[in-house]
């Protein structure tokens, strides 16, 4: 069973058409308890970082999937999904994230609109895998591919080795998936990256960190 996260902000229809799509049985949970008959997690999120941080911290859920995580089974975060799994977040002051990845998330320059580059960064993008002898099995159907991005902050991981694939926006560079052991995060939407999203779903459901 894949635990897909509900607390109330996230577009749930759509990534819990495209798990199962990728052959997938998908229950939405709400509360902490069922986590633990879970085999897998997958926490999506759109909107603001304190939003989602404190929801999940009010519904026990912030504990609940720390030690999910510790359990060594998969998870995978997506976009705000995988911004929490940091030590802090930037966005409209500061908050205290679930501290699995050190740290933090930033905003794109105050100075990327006057140069031509929108904030959010929305859009198309490139997903670089981090160089090493054996690509992570989660990304490695992505090599060479582009996925769909909506986001005006970004992670920056305190060790680059935390880092598993990058983009880069108006020249700047930011983490587009992060992650180490049992759990991943992604800054795009697999669930609107068409075949790359699907390749990457379907690279999880088979993933045996």
């Amino acid at each position: 069973m894949i635990a897909l996260i509900d607390y109330g902000m996230g577009n749930l229809h759509s990534v819990a058409k495209a798990l199962e799509t990728s052959g997938g049985k998908v229950t939405l949970v709400s509360k902490p308890e069922p986590l633990a008959g879970a085999s897998r997690i997958v926490l999506p999120g759109v909107g603001a970082f304190r939003d989602c941080i404190g929801a999940l911290n009010q519904s026990g859920m912030d504990e609940a999937i720390v030690g999910f995580i510790a359990s060594g089974k998969p998870f995978l975060g997506i976009c705000l999904g995988m911004q929490v799994l940091m030590d802090a977040s930037q966005e409209f002051g500061l908050y205290q994230g679930l501290g699995l990845i050190p740290g933090v998330v930033k905003k794109f320059p105050d100075t990327h609109p006057a140069r031509g580059f929108k904030v959010p960064h929305m859009g198309w993008n490139d997903v670089v895998l981090a160089s090493s002898a054996t690509p992570h099995p989660v990304l490695a159907p992505l090599n060479g591919m582009q996925a769909y991005y909506v986001h005006s902050y970004y992670c920056a991981p305190s060790d680059p080795a935390h880092i598993l694939a990058a983009c880069s926006y108006g020249e700047w560079p930011f983490a587009a998936a992060v992650g180490r052991d049992n759990f991943i995060g992604v800054q795009f939407h697999p669930e609107k990256s068409q075949k790359a999203g699907m390749a990457l779903l379907a690279a999880f459901l088979q993933w045996k960190p």
